[in-house]
């Protein structure tokens, strides 16, 4: 992805989730503003180019939190060409998975440029066994069907093992390189959540082998 000017990411970032409505209104605004002078030409360009880019991904499903029932689904939308993608391997009776559910479904309509999907771990039971799927909630982050990032559990996130926010989970999605740029404010949403039931859990840290965890 084309890198962006700040000042053009400060601007979309500042608009409504998955509202297109105000593009022209805003345009408008920042050629017509003598304070805005920065915007000039380039930036202008750049914020027309993206806008225009947004609204497109969006027509395809990005911006929202998806479930899949097919795993085959799955694996075919992971793989496809340059795209990023979190998918949350849950169970919808773990009340744990709900908490990370929560902070998935604020990312998602932000982060347009990355897919969000989950998938009841009863309907995958090929990547369950293939991406040794064995502690919930389960988010593994891919680049063209390859893994680079795994959170198990609520491991590497906030403050605690039992609390994070959804700003820590922003954060260590941008630095695993699933998602584009942070985008929320330093303080937003916590969630807690008792035990992960059946799966337990487990506080040595994950390791992610990419062989384990490419789709072919």
């Amino acid at each position: 992805m084309t890198s962006i000017d700040p000042a053009v990411a400060s601007v979309l970032d500042d608009r409504p989730a998955n509202d297109d409505s105000d593009d022209d209104n805003l345009l408008e605004s920042l050629e017509n503003d003598p304070a805005l002078d920065s915007f000039r030409e380039q930036r202008i360009q750049q914020l027309h180019e993206e806008l225009a880019r947004a609204k497109h991904l969006r027509n395809q499903e990005h911006g929202h939190y998806t479930e899949m029932n097919d795993e085959k689904a799955l694996m075919d939308i992971v793989s496809a060409g340059a795209m990023l993608s979190v998918v949350h391997f849950f169970r919808s009776d773990f009340h744990r998975c709900g908490i990370m559910d929560a902070h998935l479904d604020t990312l998602a309509p932000l982060h347009f440029d990355t897919r969000f999907l989950r998938i009841n771990v009863d309907n995958a039971p090929f990547l369950v066994t293939k991406l040794k799927v064995q502690v919930l909630p389960c988010v593994i982050a891919f680049r063209q069907g390859v893994s680079i990032d795994r959170i198990i559990g609520f491991e590497g996130l906030g403050y605690s093992e039992e609390t994070f926010s959804t700003k820590d989970l922003e954060r260590r999605l941008v630095i695993s390189g699933a998602l584009v740029r942070e985008k929320l404010m330093e303080t937003h949403s916590r969630g807690k959540g008792p035990g992960l039931g059946e799966y337990g859990t487990r506080n040595e840290p994950s390791r992610v082998e990419n062989s384990e965890d490419d789709w072919d």
